[in-house]
């Protein structure tokens, strides 16, 4: 089966979670991210702003300023399929943008250099033991993932986890993943 495939049938999978379920795991997820030291030792975090049926990301950029972390969200750069991270310090410095993705308004925001974000939270919807996701598709995050110096970790419910599917060459596992269950470090490659 191929990513596409799989892609669909998790968000067909996804979707099927009632709303007290998703409530109760991303409360579990949220609360296992903050207490772990990746979260407790980064200053710079970076994160999508969730849409649609992904996992709530809007409680974890309350939680970090109320904690004096800074945040950054990133703008899609189509042309390069890059992505530029900006820091915000209030939701509105946000806007639709490409495929209805919330992102920074740039004029009213600074930019980011991958080198100050400590902590950067991938999105995703299936991932391997060893870290291995497959996104949204359009491979943004295995480009910019590439030569990301820092600690990467993503959130998902343990449905999300999955023996294997196909890598590819470009694909960027991350180091860590948290689920309502806790935080487990990637298996090495």
């Amino acid at each position: 089966m191929g990513k596409n495939e799989l892609r669909k049938g998790m968000l067909v999978s996804l979707e099927k979670i009632g709303m007290i379920e998703r409530k109760k795991t991303e409360k579990a997820m949220q609360e296992n991210l903050f207490a772990s030291s990746l979260w407790k030792n980064a200053e710079m975090i970076g994160i999508t702003l969730s849409t649609g049926n992904e996992w709530d990301t809007k409680a974890i950029i309350e939680k970090a300023w109320v904690e004096g972390k800074r945040v950054c969200v990133p703008k899609s750069i189509h042309a390069s399929r890059a992505l530029h991270f900006y820091e915000i310090t209030s939701f509105k410095q946000l806007e639709k943008g490409y495929y209805n993705l919330i992102e920074p308004i740039v004029n009213k925001t600074k930019r980011v250099e991958a080198i100050g974000i400590d902590l950067m939270i991938v999105p995703g919807l299936i991932f391997t033991r060893k870290g291995y996701r497959i996104g949204f598709g359009g491979g943004f995050y295995d480009r910019f993932l590439k030569d990301f110096p820092h600690t990467t970790v993503s959130l998902l419910h343990s449905n999300q986890l999955v023996e294997s599917f196909p890598v590819e060459s470009f694909d960027i596992p991350v180091q860590y993943l948290i689920t309502e269950v806790g935080l487990m470090r990637a298996e090495k490659v």
